[in-house]
């Protein structure tokens, strides 16, 4: 990954407050550092005693996790799936790149590697799990065929279903998930540790639970189908596949702890810390950030704007969660593009505020952009062009918008994944 803070300088290099965006910025990822938060949890919990420790990396920040795993204890063997392999310097190992957001033929293979990963264990083992985000769709072992399951998936990311709606089925059509893995792993203890990317930090969402007692059931499951108006959109197998998951209480998990060691909580403090270090006054205006993105970046915007009257510069206002697009245009983008081009007409005009967002694991839909940043020049700017930001909105465009005008933040795969911040600065 390129440091946040060099790309933030150079995108912003005509701006005197890059340097001051791109450290808050990089506090925040250094917060939520996979390899780190895994050294930190061992150092202050160590592992139990066991005849062997097999480790089982799921997820974007899962080659990191697991090397740090592999740097404390020596271990038996160990399985990664992950969408972007780096490299190891431990072994045995095998490294399997699933695929997202659509789980396929690679992810049924990383799904069958696992299933037969788990044979091995015996209750005299401990397997230490190492889950991030992305695991729903690299790994799975569907109740249905791969393409039905696609489908679904696809109608849920168009209608803009929220990413927990979205694994509470994928809970219930996958053996791995909702407490599969724990099941599987033949009476071992389970150690899971876990970076949250997920809203409110609920361990039955973050890569659908696979070490989690599910505390939804079918019926909230069909719901969501029925919320979204999906009946008739998603392939016929769907619903009769649904099947009941291992819920809190079981026996199932009297062996299985679950921690999470990383989160856009952390990182949001980190971020709020080292702006207040930096001198400005800073407030965390929203923790569960969700909901559409055009109408959350406008928002967010609009609270900027009028905190401006209300506030005394320099001020920093913090934002942390995951949006969803509902996608009706053509166009290219993700949905923290999409937020921060709600918010070019709100602060047009305005003099120095500086408007950020961006996924922590630096890749914004599909797109090679983590996000990108407004100024109050920025609709400006595009105009001069011919471009108009409530056009690209329509076209669920931010991408072509923010690129002609060079205001995208490519920082390339940063190998941690704790949703996406939001940074409004007013200097």
């Amino acid at each position: 990954m390129s440091a946040p803070n060099k790309i933030l300088e150079n995108a912003l290099r005509a701006n005197p407050q890059a340097r001051g965006a791109a450290q808050i910025l990089a506090h925040a990822f250094i917060a939520a550092e996979p390899g780190a938060a895994v050294k930190k949890y061992l150092r202050e919990h160590p592992l139990p005693f066991a005849k062997n420790y097999f480790a089982f990396g799921l997820g974007k920040a899962s080659c990191a996790m697991t090397q740090a795993l592999a740097d404390e204890i020596p271990l038996a063997d160990s399985l990664i799936i992950t969408k972007h392999a780096s490299s190891l310097t431990f072994g045995p190992v095998t490294v399997i790149e699933g695929n997202h957001p659509l789980p396929g033929r690679a992810s049924l293979q990383a799904g069958n590697a696992a299933i037969k990963f788990l044979s091995q264990l015996t209750k005299d083992d401990l397997l230490v799990c190492l889950i991030s985000g992305g695991g729903s769709a690299l790994m799975t072992a569907p109740r249905v065929p791969l393409e039905d399951l696609q489908s679904l998936t696809s109608a849920l990311l168009k209608c803009g279903a929220r990413i927990d709606e979205i694994n509470t089925l994928r809970r219930h059509l996958d053996s791995l998930k909702g407490g599969g893995v724990a099941a599987l792993a033949n009476g071992a203890r389970v150690c899971a540790l876990l970076l949250s990317d997920v809203v409110g930090d609920s361990l039955e969402a973050i890569a659908s639970g696979p070490t989690v007692p599910d505390s939804t059931s079918l019926a909230d499951a069909i719901a969501i189908i029925e919320k979204y108006g999906l009946n008739e959109k998603i392939p016929a197998s769907i619903i009769p596949a649904l099947t009941e998951t291992s819920k809190p209480g079981s026996p199932l998990f009297e062996k299985v702890q679950n921690n999470i060691i990383a989160s856009n909580s952390i990182a949001l403090k980190a971020a709020q810390t080292q702006a207040e270090l930096l001198g400005f006054q800073t407030k965390i205006i929203d923790t569960g950030l969700q909901g559409e993105a055009r109408l959350r970046g406008e928002e967010i915007a609009l609270q900027l704007k009028e905190s401006l009257q209300t506030m005394k510069r320099p001020f920093c206002l913090l934002a942390g969660g995951e949006t969803t697009v509902t996608i009706k245009g053509n166009g290219k983008g993700g949905r923290n593009q999409e937020v921060a081009l709600a918010a070019v007409d709100a602060l047009a005009g305005l003099d120095d505020v500086l408007f950020i967002s961006i996924a922590t694991d630096g890749e914004d839909g599909p797109t090679d952009a983590a996000g990108a940043f407004v100024t109050g020049e920025t609709a400006q700017r595009a105009e001069s062009l011919g471009m108009f930001a409530a056009g690209f909105l329509l076209r669920n465009d931010a991408y072509s918008y923010f690129e002609k005008i060079d205001q995208l933040i490519k920082v390339g795969p940063s190998g941690t994944n704790v949703n996406d911040l939001v940074i409004c600065l007013a200097y």
